[in-house]
């Protein structure tokens, strides 16, 4: 085995850089090993068919790939933490004479190495930034080889090892409340580039304050390996409507360090906004003996200011934040999310009125950043110093780096207005020590580091007020109605939080929701909460255990309580000019490792949509208030029976952004209601009404002007009494394309469905099928709380023959035959 002593190129490119050269995606023809090698050998030496090298067995698998696809929501284990190696052979066919090869990393956790061969060509410490590995010299070093061709037929072996292990000297902590995956998680691409190339291209986009002059200013660090000594750069600046606006042409003589390539002034500009984002495209061609490669980036123009003590600002109109975080995860893949998944989740987030988002919490897939771009939502970055303390010079290091990183690869998009510098920081227990003033000093580190590298944007924290007055803008922890106090108390807490620092933005707000749990008086646990105590989250609040009343302890983590609180949220935003805005936590249900015992178990279930882009009921609240498409929607689709006495007025609501709605009960009208945001619940929009013991039929028809939308839902109503739970059914109810619906109802003696009963149930399966669980959502997860008295699961039957299963506690198991 030959050894090759390979000089290699680490450094950072943008996506945009990337793919206006040669690239493509590395997707196919992957093998996967989740756990570590001996060495690099055990990766690459021969293998004969039986033999003891023939172990372990690897898997085939795609990119993007996560380590903890499924096992990051497996109710029985916790989620795999260590290394784990990936194989494929490469075809590389650099068409550059004396070009460079490249690896591209979207991001990769948590700590990467990379070979060719045996040879280590490059490593990176980071789940989240890009970074890119040259291989040219290891490639041709191994061309060079017998088994070049003799043992890879002409490939170009490349293994990378991933570990996500438990690493204090890290960030993020992994006391973080979501969880720290490892795998090839997003996009790894093959690059080919002349030897002088673009490294990055900055563009600073501005305009004056009433928009009608902007300017951009074009710099430039190249990639220079073989240090070429000059090259010409021409630069052409395309408008929103493909017209060429401005160009521009240099020959540089120097390549060294950031070169201001060209100051270009743009008459009015077309203003970038979240209603319509116009964007600019910055093409830049470079020529030089080596080759010539061009680079586009795109690019808006707009203003903001986040007024003292006042609201937010957007070329030089008011624009109220109404926004939300996401997480990198989603059911059955956890972190590897698809470019096509991604864009689904990012344009139902603006159909829900989105126009700002808080990227939780850490730097995100470069796809996200251009389809806030090109969809028009404002964002907030963040690097991922969350909770635990701090740590060493490593520790330091690394989040200088990524802070670094982040801003200067995402430093172009239009959409970014703020940059994060940390979450929770004031959440200690990674170090036997905490100290908050060397906190503080590496907060105000971080914050001159982001300053320097970008003065043009704001720097923020959420949830460390020690360090609030080092940050442009603070949001504290203001949880009304969950981890503390009633939702009313909302506008007050944060009235007074407002006074405290000078620019205010509250995110993270709302409370967990078990989706098609629903609840005929979902309220009732505020009885019991103390008020007038404030609403900021404190040490111990997100506790299902111990401590003071509390809805995310004592309620009843239903739809409907989580509709009410939201409701209460956005009808006070209506009537708050001084605030600048706030977003809602989070977008979509998202995997922890820190709560075992919700009701999906190991399932932050704060999201208006399930883990695998199932819309709950709080979707609709938020439309009715955020969006101008018309659009109605009676609460209830997922609640088959509600219940209570005969005669009971019951209430119906509707979330609807028309002016008015007639509600229809069995064909009957119910009367006209007009709509009024200040009308709570449901802005005026709810009836009382008596249904009818068994099946009820209730249609809305909204409308606005001539615009008429309907909606429609049909219900049992229940008016027997249950008692104790003492018997389980499991019935199939649908059957399609191979795919099988169970259901588990619980029963009293009398036969009588319990349908507030909340217990822990846990299927199981026999046979040829599988069930379709470790999904992370209220369909998909073997172990799961029970919704109104029944719960639901599929099972691929692979057609055959199988028995399904469901256990509760001291209630005699049910089975079903498929």
């Amino acid at each position: 085995m030959r050894k090759f002593q390979i000089i290699s190129f680490i450094f950072v490119l943008t996506i945009q850089t990337l793919f206006a050269q040669q690239s493509r995606r590395l997707i196919h023809n992957w093998q996967f090993l989740r756990q570590d090698l001996g060495g690099i050998w055990e990766a690459v030496r021969p293998v004969g068919s039986g033999n003891p090298e023939s172990v372990p067995l690897w898997q085939d698998v795609t990119l993007p790939h996560c380590f903890n696809a499924t096992d990051a929501v497996d109710p029985d284990v916790n989620y795999y933490q260590g290394p784990g190696w990936y194989r494929t052979g490469l075809t590389v066919n650099n068409p550059y004479s004396g070009g460079r090869t490249l690896l591209h990393f979207e991001g990769a956790g948590q700590k990467t190495e990379v070979y060719i061969y045996t040879t280590k060509v490059g490593s990176h410490v980071g789940g989240y930034d890009e970074w890119t590995v040259d291989i040219t010299d290891a490639v041709e070093a191994f061309k060079k080889t017998d088994v070049y061709q003799k043992q890879f037929k002409g490939k170009i072996p490349l293994s990378i090892r991933c570990d996500n292990s438990r690493d204090l000297e890290m960030i993020p902590s992994d006391l973080s409340d979501f969880n720290l995956y490892g795998g090839l998680y997003r996009y790894l691409n093959l690059v080919y580039v002349p030897s002088l190339s673009f490294d990055k291209l900055f563009v600073h986009a501005e305009t004056d304050a009433a928009g009608k002059n902007g300017s951009l200013s074009v710099r430039a660090r190249f990639y220079n390996p073989l240090n070429a000594k000059s090259a010409h750069v021409a630069i052409h600046v395309i408008d929103p409507n493909g017209k060429t606006v401005a160009v521009s042409e240099n020959t540089l003589d120097n390549l060294s360090g950031d070169i201001t390539l060209k100051n270009i002034a743009i008459k009015k500009p077309a203003l970038w906004h979240p209603d319509h984002p116009e964007l600019y495209t910055v093409e830049a061609r470079l020529s030089a003996a080596s080759g010539e490669v061009t680079q586009r980036e795109k690019i808006g123009f707009r203003n903001f200011q986040f007024v003292d003590y006042g609201p937010f600002m957007l070329n030089g109109k008011r624009l109220l934040l109404r926004g939300t975080h996401r997480h990198e995860d989603h059911a059955g893949v956890a972190a590897a999310m698809t470019e096509d998944m991604i864009r689904t989740e990012m344009k139902m987030m603006k159909e829900m009125g989105v126009n700002f988002i808080r990227l939780a919490h850490y730097q995100q897939s470069p796809i996200v950043l251009n389809l806030c771009d090109s969809l028009g939502i404002l964002v907030w970055e963040e690097e991922p110093w969350c909770r635990g303390g701090l740590g060493g010079d490593v520790y330091k290091n690394q989040a200088r780096r990524m802070l670094t990183n982040m801003i200067e690869q995402h430093y172009n998009h239009p959409s970014v207005i703020i940059w994060g510098l940390g979450n929770e920081n004031d959440w200690p227990g990674d170090f036997p020590e905490f100290d908050k003033e060397k906190i503080r000093t590496f907060m105000k580190e971080q914050n001159d580091l982001a300053h320097r590298l970008d003065p043009s944007r704001k720097t923020a924290i959420r949830r460390c007020d020690f360090c609030k007055d080092i940050v442009d803008v603070y949001s504290p922890s203001i949880w009304a109605g969950w981890y503390r106090g009633i939702y009313t108390e909302y506008k007050e807490v944060s009235e007074q939080e407002f006074k405290t620092v000078k620019h205010f933005l509250h995110v993270e707000w709302g409370g967990d929701s078990h989706a098609r749990r629903h609840s005929e008086n979902p309220d009732k646990a505020l009885m019991n909460i103390k008020s007038g105590d404030g609403a900021d989250e404190r040490a111990g609040d997100a506790s299902l255990y111990g401590g003071a009343a509390r809805v995310s302890k004592d309620g009843d983590w239903s739809e409907s309580y989580i509709c009410n609180l939201i409701d209460w949220h956005l009808k006070e935003q209506e009537t708050m000019p001084w605030l600048t805005g706030s977003a809602y936590w989070p977008f979509k249900d998202f995997s922890t490792p820190v709560r075992p015992d919700n009701p999906v178990p190991y399932v932050n279930q704060k999201g208006v949509i399930e883990r695998d882009f199932t819309k709950k009921e709080a979707y609709y609240v938020f439309q009715s208030y955020w969006t101008d498409k018309l659009m109605a929607h009676i609460y209830g689709h997922t609640w088959p029976v509600r219940w209570g006495d005969a005669g009971e007025e019951k209430l119906i609501k509707v979330y609807s952004n028309c002016t008015e709605a007639e509600l229809f009960l069995n064909g009957k009208s119910c009367g006209i209601k007009k709509r009024n945001s200040q009308d709570y619940p449901a802005a005026g929009l709810r009836w009382n009404l008596v249904f009818n013991p068994g099946e009820n039929h209730v249609k809305v028809v909204a409308k606005k002007g001539k615009t008429v939308v309907q909606d429609e839902i049909t219900f049992r109503y229940q008016t027997e009494k249950w008692g104790k739970p003492a018997k389980m059914t499991l019935q199939k109810i649908a059957d399609e394309n191979g795919i099988a619906t169970v259901e588990v109802k619980l029963f009293d003696a009398n036969a009588v469905q319990c349908l507030d009963a909340t217990n822990w149930v846990r299927f199981g399966l026999a046979g040829d099928g599988s069930l379709i669980d470790d999904q992370g959502t209220s369909d998909g997860s073997r172990k799961v709380q029970l919704y109104n008295g029944r719960a639901i699961i599929r099972v691929k039957t692979n057609g055959g023959r199988s028995t399904v299963s469901v256990q509760s506690e001291g209630i005699p198991t049910a089975f079903v035959n498929l």
